[in-house]
């Protein structure tokens, strides 16, 4: 697929990227091409998970706790949230499509991932 855009001899400055998706103030470009900015359309998704677990810190005081009394097994009703999985970006603007799935650990992960997404979109919409 060829890029129908004439994209400018000296390259803008990117004001973000986005995994590795870099925005400039007039395109955007990824791996698979460059597009005008102003055209593009965004997306985000989060494909997360929450998983609950006993603490591993919490099961060595549980079998220690055993040893000298039964209260030690209240230490295996402690949990911690553990986020697994990825945010997926999309843009889209003439024929270029690009999927980028930055890694999310954590719900902050996620939401720092759709800030930059928000913006993005953001900037596209002041130069339509």
């Amino acid at each position: 697929m060829t890029n129908q855009y004439a994209v400018p001899a000296q390259p803008e400055q990117f004001v973000l990227t986005i995994g590795d998706i870099g925005v400039s103030p007039s395109w955007v470009v990824t791996p698979n091409g460059t597009a005008p900015l102003r055209e593009s359309q965004w997306t985000v998704q989060d494909r997360t998970f929450v998983t609950q677990t006993t603490p591993t810190w919490a099961i060595v005081m549980a079998v220690l706790g055993i040893v000298f009394c039964l209260l030690g097994l209240l230490f295996l009703i402690v949990k911690e949230n553990q986020t697994s999985g990825y945010t997926e970006v999309t843009v889209r603007s003439g024929n270029l499509f690009h999927v980028v799935q930055l890694p999310a650990n954590s719900p902050h992960a996620v939401a720092h991932a759709r800030q930059l997404v928000y913006q993005a979109q953001s900037m596209a919409a002041a130069i339509r």
